[in-house]
């Protein structure tokens, strides 16, 4: 730190930056491209194994590009785009190559505004459409109807192809195996509690890689309570929902038509009309992700909303959209511990469920139970519906299967965030190879999960 005194970490001189892990970085140019080369001071370097690593900027635009470098050797991984023009070209080249990476832990969700405050961007032209909409979004049969209707398979399909839309599916916030009590996963604790929450949850599969939430009948059923209650609140119809997206995005656009579509079909346009806003993608950001205060999220829906886990532990996820946490305004729409809103739709009752998990430090088995209670009630509540992971996506690469680190959560469960350990082969890895290697991690895997739960359970004891 002496050594560099007032100039240590300048945002655009790499040399000002200080290191101890495995790599250096070199430079990095904004929308461009970020440069690493290996640490030969770092004490365990024999795990390095590649010397330099150069990450290039994809905006998503022409999605035919990330195969076109691979193909030139610019690339070791691309991603690939079975919806984009170019894809039976690519397809027929690597048709042996195309592999799917696991689901990892990261959660895309479609959030909903309970308090909206500003309409910069929005189809609406009265006041009436601004208050019937909130009125909407704060009934809970309303936000089901509109989980119910979204056909997230349709949906995965404009990025993954139909052949592998499952392959990202999602239906829990947290992930239904991120962890385990006793022999239940997550996913078994929250459905078990599910059945206390109405025949409409009777049946529904929340585990990975497929659509259990889809369900037009449910959806027309909770909708017809909903418009029932809405009416005699004097409510009009039909509700006006919109969601901003990015117009650059190719795959963000069509997603979100998709989205669009099947609510709009499932609903009916004189019930429910989901109104796209194309914008700049600096503006989509501004007025989701980046809003520096919850009045400024400026949108009814938005799928402008996930959550990477910075630990092993339920909490990770749940603590968040407590009112006060964190990330309440980029989720909800909301700030602070007072706002009558969040009162309104119960979130003062998911918080004492949460703080309840929290408080049981010693019995990992009843603390999950506990904290599956919290999730249960967050999907009954349907203010956030689940989408997709982040990986579960086809690639073509010459990274030797399952070398690369991997963990549910930090730093290193973010995909390709660390490059120690990770090996490079000469050749594009085949389907087969994928495969057999996956296996044979999945089961090495499991054996280590097993025997790290069994530790920690003798520590925490």
């Amino acid at each position: 730190m002496e050594s560099k005194g007032d100039k240590f970490a300048q945002a655009t001189d790499p040399t000002s930056l200080l290191y101890n892990g495995p790599f250096l970085l070199k430079s990095i140019t904004a929308k461009s491209s970020i440069e690493f080369a290996k640490n030969e001071n770092y004490w365990d370097k024999e795990h390095v194994h590649v010397d330099t690593v150069k990450l290039s900027f994809f905006d998503g635009q022409d999605q035919g590009k990330p195969a076109e470098q691979f193909d030139q050797g610019a690339l070791s991984v691309a991603r690939v785009f079975p919806t984009s023009p170019t894809y039976a070209k690519i397809e027929e080249k690597y048709k042996d190559n195309i592999v799917y990476t696991p689901q990892d832990a990261a959660t895309f969700l479609v959030g909903t505004n309970i308090d909206r405050q500003s309409y910069n961007h929005t189809s609406k032209t009265t006041d009436a459409q601004k208050s019937s909409t909130k009125k909407a979004l704060l009934n809970k049969d309303f936000r089901q109807a509109l989980t119910f209707a979204f056909n997230r398979q349709s949906y995965a399909s404009q990025i993954n192809g139909q052949e592998g839309a499952d392959k990202i599916l999602r239906n829990l916030y947290i992930p239904p195996t991120f962890v385990q009590a006793g022999d239940s996963s997550f996913g078994d604790l929250v459905t078990a509690k599910m059945a206390a929450y109405g025949d409409e949850w009777k049946n529904v599969d929340f585990s990975d890689a497929q659509d259990g939430l889809y369900d037009a009948s449910k959806a027309k059923a909770e909708f017809a309570k909903a418009k029932s209650a809405l009416e005699a609140e004097g409510v009009e119809f039909p509700i006006h929902l919109d969601i901003p997206v990015d117009q650059t995005a190719t795959t963000k656009v069509q997603r979100v038509q998709s989205l669009k579509q099947s609510i709009e079909e499932t609903l009916g346009t004189d019930n429910v009309v989901v109104d796209v806003q194309q914008m700049s993608k600096d503006d989509s950001l501004n007025i989701t992700y980046y809003a520096a205060s919850a009045a400024e999220e400026d949108w009814d829906i938005s799928n402008n909303v996930g959550w990477s886990p910075d630990y092993q532990d339920p909490s990770t996820y749940l603590e968040i959209i407590k009112p006060g946490g964190e990330n309440t305004k980029t989720f909800l729409g909301f700030e602070g511990t007072d706002n009558a809103a969040a009162a309104q739709v119960g979130l003062n009752d998911y918080a004492a469920l949460v703080d309840e998990a929290g408080a049981e430090k010693l019995d990992l088995n009843k603390r999950y139970e506990k904290y599956a209670a919290a999730q249960a009630w967050l999907t009954d509540s349907a203010l956030l519906t689940p989408i997709n992971s982040k990986t579960g996506t086809p690639v073509i690469t010459k990274i030797v299967p399952f070398t690369a680190p991997f963990a549910w959560s930090g730093a290193k469960g973010r995909d390709l965030a660390s490059y120690k350990y990770l090996k490079l082969q000469d050749t594009p890895v085949t389907a087969e190879e994928y495969s057999k290697a996956q296996e044979k991690w999945n089961k090495e895997r499991i054996e280590s999960n097993k025997k790290a739960q069994e530790e920690l359970a003798d520590h925490v004891k």
